[in-house]
Formats: structure tokens, C-alpha cells, sequence
């Protein structure tokens, strides 16, 4: 009987890692998106159509909180580089797992000097 559950036990961790997209996956698929918000929102601030994008760095975000009742938001970050028309920025770009959406923030944006 002890095997019996064993196998069980094994067979169910095996049916769940497999439904689940590594990081390295999760990374991967959303790296497209992010670049496209980037670039999106680094042809409008610096008002260079022909702009284009590189990424800097990704990384997977783990959630702050995590318990078998509590989990937190599972993020991917894009570091992304737009240039173009003699200008270049910066942006980190933010992509919730299980949405469709991202957001590209440029960090240097609050501290300006002009």
C-alpha cells in the first residue's frame, strides 16, 4: 500500500510541474510584448517613429507572499533599451503572468532636471 501511494503522490507532482510553465518559458513567451511596450512608449517620448528597441535584461519576479492559502502576483521584468533620432532611453517593463497586459515605466522620468 505504501508504494501504491508513493507512485500515486509521484505520479500527481509529475501532472502538476507539467501543466506549469517554466521561468525561462514564462520569460520567453512575454519578452515580445514587453518590447513592444516599450518601443510603443519610446517612439512617443522621444517622437522618433523609427525607434528601436534591444532588451537589456528579464527576470522573474516571485510573489512577496506565498502560503497554501495566500499568493501573490507572479510578475516578468524587462530591462529595454529604445533608440532612435540621435536619443536614447531606458524603460522597465512590468508583465503580470496570466494577463495579456505590461507596463513600461522609465525610472529616470521622476528625477529630470531641466
Amino acid at each position: 500500500m505504501t508504494k501504491r501511494s508513493t507512485f500515486a503522490a509521484l505520479l500527481a507532482a509529475v501532472a502538476i510541474s507539467a501543466g506549469c510553465p517554466s521561468q525561462k518559458q514564462q520569460l520567453a513567451v512575454r519578452q515580445e510584448g514587453a518590447v513592444q511596450t516599450a518601443l510603443q512608449r519610446g517612439r512617443f517620448d522621444l517622437n522618433c517613429p523609427a525607434a528601436t528597441a534591444t532588451v537589456l535584461s528579464r527576470d522573474y519576479i516571485q510573489p512577496a507572499v506565498q502560503g497554501p492559502w495566500v499568493n501573490g502576483v507572479q510578475r516578468v521584468e524587462y530591462t529595454v533599451g529604445v533608440e532612435g533620432c540621435n536619443q536614447r532611453t531606458t524603460y522597465v517593463v512590468m508583465c503580470q503572468i496570466g494577463t495579456d497586459t505590461c507596463f513600461a515605466a522609465n525610472p529616470d522620468s521622476r528625477f529630470r532636471r531641466e
